[in-house]
């Protein structure tokens, strides 16, 4: 679908959202301490101010990672967050407040716009014959056996596998013939705040690896060191374009900005965890979320447990999840905005 009618796709999903009504007239400071979110944070708050012109904003916005650090210290009222809570962050939240901060979600991540929290895509060689993986498959082939999974900063044992799980050859996902008793090849990300989506979405938050994982950071990003400057020999695009494209028996997980233009690989259909339909990563399965890695663009605040949220706080969160708010950001055409059901479970998270 060309790029002007997918945004203006956009936009017809955000008028399926209820209009902002204000429930209450607002007045006072927010304070903003984390990511500007590509600029719609501001331009969030331009559109507030034209229903509720009593609010003011005190905004710092240097990068994601200071979100919740504000929040534990008091800095902040809200943390606009490109990515989600470390489990230091939630641990430290909790040891400050004793709760875990209210994460709201505001956005899609992107499908293909570059520094816009990509979801992930999972790619192979061309040659290889299969098409589809479910999660738990990813698992077993990215993955290692483990004794537990992190939910939050909780150490989990019904997120534990077995051995008996690890996928370590072709043959074990069904393929036949020369491909059947060949290893497994396993590509992708450094830490990073992608490996730690992956590692949510796809390991239960475990940290063991399938022992041939080779990690690879963003070509041209602040990651490449200075000794690789040149040949950026450990960035994606190499990995994929010298590596993955030659390794019949590889696979990779990335996101799309790094794999424009790579010929000899193709992505893969993902299915949820527990089984459903398998869905092909494209910008229509991003937005409307039925692809099972995307991602979710997140502001965080802190809500004491059967509390309600402050008036000026909650007003504001309900402008971003309405139409209004929505259709700002299909319009900047960073992220992608929310289906009409994934903003009313948001909203009613501030009731």
């Amino acid at each position: 679908m060309p790029a002007v009618a997918f945004i203006c796709g956009l936009v017809a999903v955000a008028t399926q959202l209820p209009a902002y009504r204000p429930q209450a007239t607002v007045s006072g400071t927010i304070r903003n301490f984390g990511s500007s979110l590509g600029g719609l944070v501001k331009v969030w708050e331009q559109g507030f101010a034209k229903v509720q012109p009593a609010v003011r904003f005190d905004d710092h916005l240097p990068t994601s990672d200071a979100a919740i650090p504000a929040l534990v210290t008091g800095a902040a009222d809200l943390g606009p967050d490109g990515g989600e809570a470390t489990l230091t962050e939630s641990l430290s939240f909790y040891e400050v407040h004793g709760h875990p901060p209210t994460d709201i979600v505001v956005a899609t991540g992107s499908f293909d716009v570059e520094g816009h929290s990509n979801g992930l895509v999972v790619f192979v060689h061309e040659d290889n014959p299969i098409g589809k993986l479910t999660i738990a498959q990813l698992d077993g082939i990215f993955g290692a056996e483990r004794t537990a999974g992190m939910r939050g900063f909780k150490w989990t044992p019904s997120d534990a596998r077995d051995a008996t799980g690890n996928i370590r050859t072709w043959g074990q996902l069904g393929l036949a013939g020369d491909w059947a008793d060949k290893p497994i090849q396993t590509y992708g990300h450094a830490p990073s705040g992608t490996a730690r989506f992956f590692q949510a979405a796809v390991l239960n938050n475990g940290d063991k690896w399938n022992p041939n994982f080779r990690e690879f950071v963003e070509t041209g990003s602040k990651m490449i060191a200075d000794e690789d400057r040149a040949e950026q020999k450990l960035g994606l695009v190499h990995m994929l374009r010298d590596e993955l494209a030659n390794d019949r028996y590889g696979i990779a997980w990335t996101v799309m900005p790094q794999a424009k233009g790579v010929r000899g690989i193709k992505a893969l259909a993902l299915a949820p965890r527990k089984g459903g339909a398998y869905v092909l990563p494209a910008r229509e399965s991003f937005q409307d979320r039925t692809y099972p890695l995307a991602r979710s663009i997140h502001i965080f605040l802190n809500r004491a447990p059967g509390r309600p949220v402050e008036p000026r706080l909650r007003e504001f969160l309900r402008f971003v999840l309405s139409r209004e708010g929505q259709d700002i950001v299909a319009r900047d055409g960073g992220y992608l905005p929310l289906t009409a059901a994934a903003a009313l479970e948001q909203l009613e998270k501030l009731d």
